[in-house]
């Protein structure tokens, strides 16, 4: 599907990565998910683990601490309870 997801991943003390990407995978207590744009609406809990954005060739990737990830006609919205960018050396 053509276009771009809007995806902002939120920690208690800022926000962590705002922006259009291609596809975000995330961690959910159900298992794990991903999402495209144009995404059915959902809203799930998220359990540890580590989300995924993908933007082009490009990878990045966040460890999280629980929290919720709310889809909608706006975007994919992650609130964590804990939540920071792994960096690969």
């Amino acid at each position: 599907m053509a276009g771009k997801l809007n995806f902002s991943l939120v920690a208690p003390e800022r926000e962590i990565f705002a922006g259009s990407v291609d596809q975000v995978d995330a961690p959910g207590v159900e298992g794990d998910f991903g999402v495209l744009p144009g995404h059915a609406p959902f809203m799930t809990t998220l359990r540890e683990g580590v989300v995924t954005v993908y933007e082009g060739a490009s990878r990045r990737q966040f460890s999280v601490k629980g929290g919720f990830a709310d889809v909608n006609a706006q975007g994919l919205s992650i609130l964590a309870e804990e939540a920071s960018e792994i960096v690969e050396a």
